[in-house]
């Protein structure tokens, strides 16, 4: 919720149209087993695939990006506050960049294609072997002014933390 002062939190949500291209998949499921099979194997492959499908859809959809008193949270993994370097606003090209040419191996990445902006957030630790996070947002601008605010606090911590 990036109304709350000092704090930031979104889902990463897959768009409508990822659930429209599921929902199709699962009525082809169905198709297909309705012309070869029984009906009640038709629809026991379509309740199967639909499960399925909105497990993975729900599972990628349900990815955390949070900004509050303990750091950057992305996903499974929590950057403190101490640790928090500078950070910047990228749109869709240059996260192309950082995912392809100007890419860093060690680098954190927490990417969703359907996300247009990202931040990227350099890790200031020399015991930490990551140079940046590279994070989708929907809203990187809310994200960036909300990660400053919670670097700027300081805070203590022990580096990346992968949970």
């Amino acid at each position: 919720m990036h109304d709350v002062p000092g704090a930031y939190e979104e889902r990463l949500w897959a768009p409508l149209s990822w659930w429209c291209m599921a929902a199709g998949a699962v009525v082809a499921v169905w198709w297909c087993f309705f012309v070869a099979t029984p009906g009640w194997w038709a629809w026991t492959a379509a309740v199967v695939a639909g499960a399925a499908v909105l497990g993975a859809l729900l599972q990628y959809s349900r990815t955390p990006v949070a900004s509050g008193p303990d750091g950057l949270r992305a996903g499974p993994a929590v950057l403190p506050p101490a640790h928090i370097g500078s950070v910047d606003v990228l749109d869709r090209d240059k996260t192309r960049r950082l995912l392809g040419v100007d890419a860093d191996a060690r680098a954190y990445l927490l990417v969703r294609s359907y996300c247009a902006g990202a931040v990227r957030v350099a890790v200031r630790d020399e015991r930490d072997p990551t140079p940046y996070w590279l994070v989708s947002s929907r809203h990187p601008d809310d994200l960036a002014r909300h990660l400053r605010r919670v670097a700027g606090s300081g805070g203590a911590g022990l580096g990346t933390q992968h949970t």
